[in-house]
């Protein structure tokens, strides 16, 4: 478990943010955020306000990070890169997540070490982590106004054989009623921008593989765009599938052969391939390990899919 309990005695009374300081070598906000997220226990009661005075037996529900031999790729001092496998979480959903990207971050870098962006847990490649409190500051705001450059490699149904791009508005889906997709193509919505260029066609799989650079950083942005061209990822399990299916992916009840046939491949096929930025004037260009275009094995046979939904 990623989350465990730690005992402790403290026989002089100190305000609980204060001892949390003292012990765990956190911040005052990050002390608070350990109460607000009830993670404290005091004499067998969770401590609910920061300030109050505590001692007795404590308890706290700590991170502590178990590995599973993900390992970073590239490492500087203040910052490192990991390769991640399609299927595993970068951050845990709950306290009960018992494994995800997290756990190797901090198992080689150290309990300030932090994921600096996300990428969906069935998108496979590179994820940027920093090693301390200050760096984290400093590569968030690097993402937040647009100083890192990505793109991704996506296996995709059917066959391309130009350059293209989508420059469609995009917005968040209110009404779950009929569909269960997260993001969708709206007038109202905020702009977004991919250019896709086609690398290879195999006409046994009828799938292409694509190179994709996103100008802008929506949820989803990629799958919704590819999905709007009616070139869907193959093994994207909510954007070009029947609601009905969907529905049983997300409660998890979808078997193997189902999804074969319908998403088209054991996993959703896109890859994080590369990431470039300049961080305190040292520019850095990382490209993914893993070799993206053999995972063209988990995908089913053009005669066995169901046409996708576009």
């Amino acid at each position: 478990m990623a989350f465990q309990n730690v005992e402790y005695r403290l026989d002089t009374p100190m305000p609980a943010f204060l001892f949390l300081m003292r012990k765990l070598g956190v911040t005052q906000g990050q002390a608070q955020k350990i109460v607000a997220m009830r993670r404290l226990i005091v004499n067998g009661e969770t401590c609910l306000h920061s300030g109050k005075k505590i001692c007795g037996d404590i308890v706290v529900q700590e991170f502590i990070p178990q590995s599973q031999g993900v390992s970073p790729i590239f490492t500087t001092p203040d910052f490192g890169l990991f390769d991640k496998p399609s299927g595993l979480l970068v951050h845990p959903k709950t306290h009960k997540t018992p494994y995800s990207l997290l756990d190797d971050i901090r198992h080689y870098y150290g309990k300030n070490a932090n994921n600096i962006h996300r990428i969906d847990m069935e998108t496979s490649g590179l994820v940027l982590a920093s090693r301390g409190k200050t760096s984290e500051r400093e590569l968030k705001m690097m993402f937040e106004s647009r100083g890192v450059k990505k793109s991704y490699l996506a296996w995709v149904r059917g066959r391309i054989d130009s350059p293209f791009k989508v420059d469609v508005p995009l917005s968040r889906n209110e009404d779950f009623s009929t569909i269960k997709l997260k993001m969708v193509v709206d007038p109202s919505g905020k702009p977004s921008l991919t250019h896709f260029k086609p690398l290879k066609y195999d006409q046994e799989l009828d799938a292409t593989l694509l190179k994709v650079v996103p100008y802008t950083g929506r949820q989803h942005q990629i799958r919704v765009h590819l999905f709007h061209v009616k070139h869907p990822i193959l093994g994207d399990p909510i954007y070009g599938v029947p609601t009905e299916v969907a529905i049983k992916y997300l409660d998890r009840v979808l078997d193997v052969d189902e999804r074969m046939r319908y998403m088209g491949a054991s996993r959703l096929m896109l890859h994080a391939q590369e990431l470039s930025f300049s961080y305190r004037d040292v520019f850095y260009r990382v490209v993914s390990r893993i070799d993206f275009e053999k995972e063209k094995e988990r995908i089913s046979p053009p005669e066995i899919r169901v046409n996708p939904l576009c």
